[in-house]
């Protein structure tokens, strides 16, 4: 699984001529490294006497930040599965009507499974950046910068995705799946975007 790769056979796979690893599992990849430092900011801050009022809080950010991590390190493999599929749809036979036929109908649905993978992917990283204005407020400021890296990186992972669900829906029929797929991808830039600036924003000002 790309997840047990080393750092350095991880990146050297994603540099290889092979199509995947790609965009979509360095997106996941991402996400996941944004909500570590999430996870990290709250270890930093739970146990401090300076920050007892919050421990709680800070408690359920490490658990819900931990959960998070997990499910994207797989997602970085799912990714990567989805290309393949797409792949295998591809390569069925397309001599008779009746293989063109199967053919079209595999590589929808292959495409569909295919795109839900960064979408996934996109509204995890949302939901870490929909924490960073209260981890601003609250965390160990010692820890602004890891903030600041955990937001863009949680950006990062979201707009990387996002790109990654909408070349798949290049490849769909005209349907209601695929507009309600192409809805969600731009709630979920708009969203992400607007929560990105704000932290910016917060950021840089202490940082003046």
């Amino acid at each position: 699984m790309l997840r047990d790769f080393t750092l350095n056979d991880f990146v050297a796979e994603v540099a290889s001529s092979a199509p995947a690893p790609g965009g979509g599992s360095v997106a996941a990849l991402a996400g996941a490294e944004g909500f570590a430092l999430l996870a990290m900011v709250a270890r930093l801050t739970i146990g401090r006497k300076k920050y007892a009022a919050v421990e709680g809080e800070m408690g359920g950010l490490l658990d819900f930040a931990s959960e998070r991590q997990v499910r994207l390190l797989q997602l970085v493999d799912k990714d990567t599965a989805g290309f393949k599929g797409v792949m295998a749809a591809l390569s069925l036979p397309k001599d008779t009507d009746e293989e063109r036929a199967l053919r079209r109908a595999e590589l929808e649905k292959a495409t569909l499974q295919a795109a839900q993978v960064p979408l996934e992917t996109a509204g995890l990283c949302l939901e870490g950046l929909r924490r960073l204005p209260g981890l601003l407020r609250d965390g160990n400021q010692n820890a602004l910068s890891d903030m600041g890296v955990a937001a863009q990186s949680l950006r990062t992972g979201l707009e990387g995705a996002l790109y990654n669900v909408q070349i798949n829906a290049l490849g769909l029929e005209a349907s209601e799946e695929k507009e309600k797929l192409l809805h969600e991808c731009q709630l979920l830039r708009v969203e992400g975007r607007k929560v990105s600036v704000v932290v910016e924003e917060e950021i840089l000002s202490r940082l003046r």
